[in-house]
């Protein structure tokens, strides 16, 4: 018995949804990174680690996000003043 062919194209969000999915990206790395990092610094390798450090990245995360949906159009302007346009 043959299965039906899955549809194998990830549907996709359109383009303007960017300019809220990229901050959110950003945010979610780059305090995965810098929670972690602070955290290991606090406490070093020990068990205290692997409970603090998720509440750390989740507060830092709720900080983060919507601080780079307001910012992230100012530092575009920015970058435009300091780079050349191709």
């Amino acid at each position: 018995m043959n299965m039906p062919e899955v549809n194998r194209a990830r549907r996709r969000l359109p383009a303007h949804y960017a300019s809220i999915v990229t901050p959110f990206v950003l945010s979610v790395i780059m305090t995965f990174v810098v929670s972690a990092i602070s955290t290991l610094k606090s406490l070093g390798f020990s068990p205290e680690f692997t409970s603090t450090w998720p509440q750390a990245w989740g507060l830092s995360w709720l900080v983060a996000f919507p601080t780079l949906l307001l910012v992230l159009p100012l530092v575009r302007r920015i970058v435009r003043l300091i780079v050349e346009h191709p």
